[in-house]
């Protein structure tokens, strides 16, 4: 099979990824519009019989100073990672790439390598001389992704540098998902762990009520968002950014991004944002008030967006990123412990990796984000 390359419009585009049965949010074509400061391409590969067979939405980052871009590729392109000719599909993009004014690509393959249940996660907790999630066997290993990855490394692609917790790439590696694929919901509350199930019914029992929010609402929703940014310590995105994102998504498909808030009695104590892509559900941001924290909001949250997800026929819900620290000191260490408690299982991407096309200036970008 012979596969062309060339740009396309985002209706295209649009189509293709509503044919599958999911994408990453990060490869619709509205996303271009959340990340507005970047410059954007819509890339469609053809087969032989001019079908449209693959996908990619392509940021452009200029370089400070001059015309060079570094073209980044969040958690796509949506290609078929499993073919045997890779090569055929990652060669034109490149060669594209660099007629852009491209000096290094980025490019997040959305190839799961190992799958980790909520039992194995556990042992690895217990266990004292277990300190990452690597360091625990995996449930599941995916071997066509370890063929993947030696693929890139033969094409000159290298592994994005990992921080060692996991959140070395831009993306998050190691993410915790809820399968809900042939499951009934009777299944999946009875997979949470008691602690959870008792904290569900502790807000049922005070009264948390769990409602859907509006545009008008993002204010509200920023404020919650901004007194837990300030408690855990790291830099808030703006309000006008969940505005923009808001807008584009929902443009895009009047069912993109939800909003909710937990109350009780009439205060919103806890708020979250939901996307949604084919069969695939993400819990996107969280956020929650430095009281009221005994009544369980969170807890009561979730439950109810695991339930509409559900509801959606979706296939998995998405808690997003999780570090692969299992120490107990570790500052990241309270984000897994309360994602396990779902019963859902970590999985880990095979990461980002990056071709240089000058290495130079790659080299020299380098150097700027390690500064940063």
């Amino acid at each position: 099979m012979t596969l062309t390359l060339r740009t396309i419009s985002r209706e295209q585009h649009l189509e293709f990824i509503q044919s599958l049965p999911a994408a990453s949010h990060m490869q619709v074509p509205a996303w271009a519009d959340v990340k507005a400061e970047w410059r954007s391409e819509n890339l469609g590969w053809f087969d032989d019989s001019g079908e449209l067979v693959g996908a990619g939405l392509v940021l452009y980052r200029q370089l400070p100073k001059i015309k060079r871009y570094l073209a980044y590729l969040p958690e796509g392109p949506v290609i078929n990672w499993f073919s045997p000719h890779l090569e055929d599909w990652l060669q034109p993009m490149l060669a594209h790439l660099k007629n852009e004014g491209a000096f290094s690509v980025k490019m997040g393959p959305p190839v799961v390598i190992r799958r980790w249940d909520a039992a194995a996660i556990k042992s690895g907790i217990q266990n004292p001389d277990v300190k990452r999630l690597r360091d625990v066997e995996a449930t599941h290993i995916e071997p066509r992704a370890f063929e993947v990855a030696d693929r890139l490394r033969r094409m000159g692609w290298q592994q994005g540098e990992d921080g060692g917790a996991g959140f070395g790439d831009v993306q998050p590696r190691y993410v915790f998902q809820v399968p809900l694929e042939n499951r009934s919901l009777e299944d999946v509350h009875k997979g949470f762990n008691q602690l959870w199930r008792r904290n569900i019914k502790k807000a049922d029992k005070a009264g948390v009520e769990v409602v859907q929010g509006g545009f008008d609402d993002l204010a509200e929703w920023q404020r919650l968002y901004e007194i837990t940014a300030e408690r855990d310590r790291f830099r808030p995105r703006p309000l006008g950014y969940f505005e923009r994102m808001w807008k584009a998504l929902n443009a895009e498909d009047p069912n993109r991004m939800r909003l909710y808030f937990a109350r009780h009695e009439g205060e919103n104590v806890a708020a979250a944002t939901m996307l949604i892509v084919g069969g695939h559900v993400w819990y996107s941001y969280g956020a929650s008030a430095n009281h009221k924290r005994e009544v369980r909001p969170s807890n009561a949250m979730q439950w109810r967006m695991l339930r509409d997800a559900y509801a959606l026929g979706a296939s998995v819900y998405d808690l997003r990123g999780i570090s692969d620290s299992l120490d107990e000191n570790d500052h990241l260490f309270g984000l897994i412990q309360f994602k396990v408690g779902t019963g859902g299982q970590a999985a880990e991407y095979i990461g980002e990796w990056d071709f240089p096309l000058n290495k130079l200036l790659h080299k020299a970008l380098d150097i700027y984000m390690s500064r940063r």
